[in-house]
């Protein structure tokens, strides 16, 4: 019981950062994309969503060519800073955040897209900076799309598996997870602590989906 506590909560740390990470990048990007025409920016798009149908394994060989020890940007950090993200929390954040991020960029894309641009037009007519405008005007009309998918980031990141194994291990205490725990007590056939585990996992992950089924925007109606 000791171990799957100190699993959850370690799994809530990585899926709360990762989704505070998500929260500032998927919002301004999803609203850069749904208000600002540029060359490109569908094919844009696709990158960033790329995430979501790569395989895990896949997004986790990536994070380590570029954070790892001999990655050019985990050898400048460690060099300059002496911070190493392999096999550590950040670094299953960073791979939680780059699984579940296309999650909330789509839903923010979404939800900015649904909002009248001649509202933002009317404040600008009002004199609002542009920074105005999205703080008063479009983040409040966009906010309840943006929640469901961060919910929906938030539950992807609880559950995140392969790219989190090959960037943090599975150090217990330090980087094993709740998915990493259970693949864990599964290969040591240790089926109680399996089934207990799975549990915990099912039930945060069912209350998050019914609060982001709840938070998601109505449909609208057909004249």
């Amino acid at each position: 019981m000791p171990e799957a506590l100190i699993a959850l909560g370690l799994s809530l740390k990585v899926a709360l950062w990762a989704t505070g990470l998500n929260l500032v990048l998927g919002t301004a990007l999803g609203y850069a994309l749904a208000r600002w025409r540029f060359p490109g920016r569908e094919l844009l798009d696709a990158l960033l969503t790329l995430p979501l149908v790569l395989p895990p394994t896949v997004l986790g060989y990536y994070l380590l060519v570029l954070v790892g020890r001999k990655g050019w940007l985990g050898a400048w950090l460690f060099d300059t800073f002496g911070i190493r993200l392999i096999f550590t929390w950040q670094g299953a954040v960073i791979a939680a955040a780059l699984v579940a991020f296309p999650l909330v960029l789509k839903a923010a894309r979404s939800a900015f897209e649904q909002v009248d641009p001649q509202l933002e037009q009317a404040a600008r007519v009002l004199g609002l900076s542009e920074w105005a405008v999205f703080c008063r005007v479009s983040l409040p009309l966009a906010w309840r799309g943006i929640l469901a998918g961060l919910l929906l980031a938030f539950a992807r990141a609880l559950g995140e598996f392969g790219a989190t194994l090959m960037v943090a291990g599975s150090i217990p205490g330090q980087t094993q997870t709740l998915s990493i725990a259970i693949y864990e007590a599964v290969q040591a056939g240790q089926d109680a602590t399996a089934q207990l585990l799975v549990g915990i996992t099912s039930i945060c992950c069912v209350a998050v989906l019914v609060a982001a089924s709840r938070l998601a925007p109505p449909s609208r109606e057909r004249a």
